[in-house]
């Protein structure tokens, strides 16, 4: 009954379509229902289309296009068959739908055989033999789609993904991405959602514990919108993870929920949002949708899908290839008779040749298969605070959600937008505005202390240091607010054999802290695992330890002014200058004399410069008291000089040196560097166990460090301690020295007067603000404290937390020993002075020689050797001389009145 009303209302519409010199084009929909909706969106998109067609007067001027819709369940592939002949029977140009495959295939094999026109809007499973000369798909083709994920993994330059899919054919979506890893060393792991199943948290789970946090979602848009409540319920909708999502259906979905997560999204677009046309169409649907029954949910409201896009531009190529159509007539086909619409090739053919810029962009077909190729997909991405980085004027509610960053070619591949790089110069603080991180944090004065109060305090109130000052400016400059919480195990973080984290570090690799604000050091091995701010402040290890006891001087003090080797050298140098100058006065003629002047017949001459008397002349000239022995000839002078000047620079210098000495308390103390320490085991030493000073000794290969970690890891039960409090406890109360950060040995002793540092730094290190890795918020963080750093407010704020009390600064600084570096030149003028006087003594013996040669020629060479050998004995200071000839003469003329007026005298007197 109810088939021969519709015949009925044909053929009265028939008859009236002849009396006028209209041309009406019939189309045919055959959409599937499901459940939960009355009618599907495809056949909303459908009649949207066809009425749409039919206001344009332009498009189709003396054509009425018309429809006719079949519904039919969901896997019924025979009721499929049976709606299409029913379709063919009152003649229609082209049949649209259904969806899924099973139905697919049926209505197809029908349409083959009668030669009509078969246009699809949906994902179809290609076939290895594809004899379907009259299908036509306006879906992307699947190879593209491939290509254009492996772009986007490459764009992104992710090294691990994790690729989740919904059923079989996401792996041939995926065949290009799955053959990367060999040549993008990228590592994929594939997991499968359960079937039938929507309650996808166990897997989820298992990516949150296994900290996959680069996944990419192949599914339908439905199964996205329960992801992504399923993620956000497992606390995996935040700023570390990025979800890319390969439907594209992923603009149309309501994420209002998720607006200030910060979670990285990024996903395909194929409607051309940017055009005004599509834009006021996409506003008529919305409209029209708003009046209609109730959209499912997940998606917004009043939104146009990317399927019911597509079967809008369907719907109008075949408007398009009606225009170019004369004399085309439409003809009622029987399934049973097998005969084919004569005009059915030739309007294929028109379809396959007709252009059209649609809601989903330029629309070209392949010949041949008649698969769409030639496409455009824009890659968007959501802002991180969940609307646009950037807004379009004019643009619809879309572009105030989502940012075009790139746009994919079929042909040319990925091409970066213009807005996409504007956007990289955004303000800091757009993302961290109003956002509420988790800080973790350790105890360690001054960096972050318990406040002291009478009342009870909660919150970040609790605390109070360096680093919360730090929090408060950096709070200021980003805009964010911020939660302090103490590590629960009280360490930074250090590496375990097993190669596990703990502290600290720990809590930022397993995402429970957003920012670790804290004396953390930036380290190798940390920086593997987690990111790094720039430094906010530099630092070295050095040596804590008790300030060495004070000696005051004692009964030999006196000798303190010269070092052991200065007096060591002095009496060689007396010794030595003693034997220089027996030696050249015993050479020197010029130092021998008659000791009898008045008999000068007597052959005996005498030296004052005995051995003994040399080394007098010696210590006298050093004792700045002299003697009676004074050097005669120009070579004893010359060495008596150099001394003469020689002690004087020695006995100025001591004088002034020995005040100091006896007046100045002294400090002992037994180490005064690491090779100290490391050369004793008298002294223990260690540092802050799974703490950044320890691992350095830990990975050190200098012999001294690496000599020192091995006494330390000997007695790891006493020499590692658990904190800082405990190890300048155990500096104060026992003999320990303690290995750790400059900065800290400053701020303990500016305030125990006992303790001080010991030697300079030996290593070069930097604190820095910890991020997991990968997080957004490390680049902003870094220019804050840059910012911090050039307007000065670091070095203010460190000053206002390490200045103490200060200890009593001693009034007299501590005397160095003069050593040869400081009157070392001394001992080299000395030495010239020897050196020197041998010359001359040699020259003075010669010069004598020759002249007692040139009046006794008679004299030998042999008697000039037996003289100076007897000269040079030790023993004696007398010997004998040889008298040239007519010197007795002489003298006894001198002498002859003296002895005549004496024997005279005696003459006189005996007469008496």
């Amino acid at each position: 009954m109810e088939d021969r009303k519709r015949l009925f209302f044909y053929l009265l519409l028939a008859a009236q379509l002849c009396l006028s010199s209209t041309q009406v084009l019939r189309i045919g929909g055959i959409f599937e229902t499901r459940e939960s909706e009355l009618v599907s969106m495809d056949e909303l998109a459908f009649k949207f289309a066809v009425n749409n067609i039919n206001r344009n007067k332009s498009l189709m001027p003396n054509t009425t296009l018309t429809y006719d819709i079949q519904r039919i369940n969901l896997f019924d592939g025979f009721e499929a068959s049976r709606r299409v002949c029913d379709q063919l029977a009152l003649g229609v140009v082209a049949v649209f739908g259904p969806s899924h495959s099973s139905s697919v295939s049926a209505v197809q094999s029908i349409c083959n055989a009668l030669e009509v026109p078969h246009i699809q809007t949906r994902w179809k499973h290609p076939s290895v033999d594809n004899k379907d000369t009259f299908f036509i798909n306006l879906y992307p083709e699947y190879t593209a789609i491939a290509r254009a994920i492996l772009d986007v993994v490459t764009f992104f330059k992710w090294r691990k993904l994790t690729v989740v899919y919904e059923d079989s054919t996401g792996l041939m979506r995926m065949q290009e991405l799955i053959k990367a890893p060999a040549k993008f060393n990228l590592k994929i792991k594939i997991r499968q959602l359960t079937p039938g199943n929507q309650d996808a948290r166990p897997l989820l789970k298992e990516l949150k514990k296994d900290k996959e946090f680069f996944i990419l979602f192949d599914c339908s848009y439905r199964m996205a919108s329960e992801l992504l409540k399923q993620l956000s319920s497992m606390g995996m909708m935040t700023e570390y993870y990025h979800f890319f999502f390969t439907t594209l259906d992923l603009f149309a979905l309501d994420l209002e929920p998720y607006r200030y997560s910060g979670v990285n999204m990024t996903g395909f677009r194929l409607l051309n949002v940017d055009d005004p046309w599509v834009a006021s169409t996409m506003d008529k649907w919305a409209m029209e949708r708003m009046q209609g029954p109730k959209q499912e949910s997940g998606l917004m409201d009043g939104i146009m899908t990317t399927d019911a896009a597509l079967m809008y531009d369907a719907v109008f190529m075949v408007a398009v290839a009606s225009q170019r159509a004369t004399q085309m007539t439409v003809s009622s086909l029987q399934c049973h008779r097998h005969k084919p619409w004569r005009f059915g090739p030739r309007f294929m053919n028109l379809f396959k040749e007709a252009q059209w810029d649609g809601l989903t962009g330029h629309i070209v077909l392949n010949k041949t298969d008649g698969l769409r190729r030639d496409f455009d997909l824009d890659i968007i991405s959501l802002k991180e605070d969940g609307t646009a980085r950037g807004i379009v004027e004019g643009g619809s509610r879309l572009t105030k959600r989502w940012i075009k960053i790139a746009v994919w070619n079929s042909y040319r591949g990925m091409n970066l937008t213009e807005k996409s790089s504007r956007e990289k110069n955004n303000n800091v603080t757009d993302s961290l505005a109003n956002r509420t991180l988790i800080v973790t944090t350790i105890l360690e004065n001054p960096y972050v202390m318990q406040k002291k109060s009478d009342k009870e305090l909660i919150g970040n109130d609790r605390f109070e240091g360096y680093c919360l000052d730090l929090l408060k400016e950096l709070s200021n400059i980003l805009g964010f607010t911020y939660e302090v919480r103490l590590v629960a195990d009280g360490k930074y973080g250090a590496q375990n054999d097993k190669g596990e984290w703990n502290g600290m570090v720990r809590e930022l690799i397993d995402h429970v802290a957003d920012l670790a604000v804290a004396p953390l050091t930036i380290t190798y091995v940390r920086e593997k695992v987690i990111d790094f701010s720039k430094p906010f402040m530099t630092l070295g290890i050095s040596i804590l330890y008790r300030k060495p006891n004070g000696t005051n001087p004692g009964v030999f003090s006196f000798l303190n002014p010269l070092s052991p080797d200065i007096w060591m050298y002095v009496l060689l140098a007396c010794t030595g200058v003693s034997c220089v100058l027996f030696v050249i006065a015993r050479f020197t003629p010029y130092e021998w004399y008659n000791p009898h002047p008045c008999n000068p017949s007597s052959t005996l001459i005498q030296n004052n410069f005995t051995l003994l008397n040399s080394f007098w002349f010696g210590v006298g000239a050093l004792m700045r008291q002299g003697s009676e022995l004074m050097p005669k000839a120009l070579s004893t002078r010359i060495v008596g000089g150099i001394w003469w000047f020689f002690t004087l620079i020695i006995i100025s210098s001591y004088t002034a040196n020995l005040a100091a000495f006896l007046t100045v308390e002294r400090m002992d103390a037994p180490i005064d560097s690491a090779d100290d320490l490391a050369k004793q085991t008298r002294i223990e030493y260690g540092a802050v166990r799974d703490g950044s000073t320890m691992t350095f000794f830990k990975k050190s290969k200098i012999s001294t460090y690496e000599k020192m970690w091995a006494f330390m890891s000997s007695r790891k039960n006493t020499a590692l301690v658990k904190n800082n409090r405990e190890g300048i406890t155990r500096v104060l109360t026992t003999d320990y020295a303690m290995l750790m950060e400059s900065t800290s040995i400053e701020y303990i002793s500016q305030r125990n007067c006992n303790l001080t540092q010991i030697g300079g730094l030996i290593d070069s290190k930097g604190y820095g603000v910890g991020t997991p890795i990968g997080s957004p918020y490390r680049d902003k963080v870094t220019i804050a404290i840059l910012q911090l750093q050039e307007e000065g407010k670091l070095h203010m704020m460190k000053e206002k937390w390490w200045r103490g009390n200060g200890c009593p600064e001693e009034d007299n600084k501590e005397a160095n020993a003069l050593g040869v570096e400081n009157i070392g030149g001394i001992f080299i003028v000395l030495a010239a002075g020897l050196v020197l006087s041998v010359f001359v003594a040699i020259g003075e013996f010669i010069y004598k020689a020759r002249r007692n040669a040139d009046i006794e020629e008679c004299v030998s060479f042999s008697s000039r050797m037996e003289e100076l050998g007897i000269s040079l004995q030790c023993y004696k200071g007398i010997r004998r001389r040889s008298r040239p000839h007519g010197e007795a003469r002489t003298a006894c003329v001198l002498c002859q009145p003296k002895r005549t007026a004496k024997r005279e005298g005696a003459r006189r007197d005996s007469s008496t």
